[in-house]
């Protein structure tokens, strides 16, 4: 029983979208195509690197990659033609400059403009608090009308 349940246990564990067939027969260079395989975005999947995505626009990708790096090109410059081809969008981690400036940009400013104003509205509360308090003869109106 136990060991049953091991074995449904293993079996659970994330299955890997690469095939056999993609695998390069020189281990360096399938782990180098591993390694950059989960920088680059399936572009079907949205949020899933090409090396854990089932899509076939995903094994096109691995076997461009693949392609790329048996002939000989580095890691930067594999991965500087699948940007050219694709765009920055493929890039799981795209760089922090240009148009995406302004997305990185983008949650920090509204973080900032929200504390803002939530500062000056409460601000604004406060003050009109204070401004709608009595007036001494008021108070003493009151106090009068209370012990009455």
């Amino acid at each position: 029983m136990k060991r049953a349940l091991l074995l449904l246990a293993l079996l659970a564990g994330p299955a890997f979208a690469v095939q056999p067939d993609e695998m390069l027969k020189d281990p360096t260079q399938e782990a180098r195509a591993r390694a950059l395989s989960q920088q680059l975005r399936c572009l079907v999947c949205r949020n899933e690197n090409i090396d854990d995505s089932d899509a076939q626009l995903a094994r096109d990708l691995r076997l461009l990659l693949r392609e790329r790096i048996t002939a000989g090109d580095s890691d930067q410059q594999a991965m500087d033609f699948i940007v050219a081809r694709y765009g920055e969008f493929v890039l799981l981690n795209p760089p922090a400059r240009g148009a995406n400036l302004v997305l990185w940009l983008a949650g920090p400013a509204a973080l900032l403009g929200g504390g803002a104003l939530a500062f000056a509205v409460m601000r604004r509360r406060s003050k009109a608090a204070e401004a709608a308090g009595l007036t001494e003869a008021e108070e003493a109106r009151v106090q009068e009308i209370l012990k009455g």
